[in-house]
């Protein structure tokens, strides 16, 4: 089995897959977690009651496959080929073969694209309210965004922080309309429409941000502790464009199973079609992709 991608879905996958009795190589350009590996607190993680780093939890994971023979090797898978009942992904290091993929490479966060937004991260900048929130309970923070997801997470942050002040380019929600009321009666939410973040405004961490009328040109500063950024992710399929159906955001289309068109690949963690994009959903998915993994296998495939 290969397992392209070293975040919480593949290596439960790979854990699953070793487990089964099946060779198995795990894929992953940087380092063990993923996108988790970024996150400086996991409170939300079951078993860990003071919580971990995300980068410290990528670590367990990766040693814990170690123990049942799992290898991992550090390369950039720069192709695959899922036609044939022998897949092969080119990396960096040459080819490598197996009867079953496991596409565990995420999806990134969109960026405001403004200076300094990476090396702030962890330092006053955020694009998961459920993952970081708590770290501005009864603080001021600003939230960029107007869709479905932006709204959800205004609400999630509107519980612990003093004051949200959410930011959007236009004049009304994108979001469907079962957020608008509860948005518009939270007291501590406050609305800056026509509006985009053009700087960070910052010592060590975020102190504010400066925003720009997207109408007048006019400029104005807000004073906050934290900024969150909630203008959509990006999922990492291009290496299977052209081979896995994708919907119309990109995501591979997969459901619980993890099975894509493709017999023998599967999808796992955030680059699937999903509802909830979390670490523990991710695990769970890269349990199923071994269950749905086996039963291919058994059904004859050579």
């Amino acid at each position: 089995m290969l397992v392209i991608g070293g975040g919480p879905g593949g290596y439960t996958a790979a854990l699953y897959a070793a487990r089964a009795g099946l060779d198995t190589i795990v894929l992953e350009k940087l380092s063990a977690g993923g996108q988790m590996a970024l996150t400086e607190q996991i409170d939300n993680y079951p078993g860990f009651e003071n919580g971990i780093d995300g980068f410290s939890l990528g670590e367990k994971m990766r040693k814990g496959t170690e123990r049942f023979g799992v290898e991992t090797r550090l390369v950039e898978v720069l192709s695959l080929d899922l036609s044939g009942e022998i897949k092969k992904a080119e990396t960096s290091e040459g080819p490598v073969y197996g009867r079953t993929v496991v596409l565990s490479t995420g999806a990134n966060p969109r960026e405001l694209g403004v200076t300094g937004e990476k090396e702030l991260i962890g330092k006053g900048v955020a694009y998961c309210a459920a993952c970081d929130g708590m770290f501005y309970k009864d603080k001021t923070v600003v939230l960029v965004g107007g869709g479905n997801s932006a709204a959800a997470e205004a609400l999630i942050l509107a519980r612990v922080c003093k004051k949200v002040i959410l930011v959007h380019r236009r004049d009304t929600l994108r979001a469907t309309k079962i957020y608008h009321e509860p948005l518009m009666k939270t007291e501590n939410v406050e609305f800056r429409w026509n509006s985009a973040v053009v700087e960070l405004l910052h010592d060590d961490k975020v102190t504010g941000v400066r925003l720009r009328d997207v109408q007048t040109g006019a400029e104005s500063e807000i004073t906050c502790d934290g900024v969150f950024v909630s203008i959509g992710r990006k999922p990492a399929t291009e290496l299977v464009a052209g081979q896995l159906e994708l919907d119309e955001s990109g995501y591979v289309v997969a459901n619980e199973t993890t099975e894509t068109n493709i017999p023998g690949v599967y999808a796992v963690g955030d680059v699937r079609t999903k509802l909830v994009r979390q670490v523990v959903t991710a695990v769970a998915d890269g349990a199923a992709a071994v269950h749905m993994a086996e039963e291919y296998l058994a059904g004859g495939a050579t």
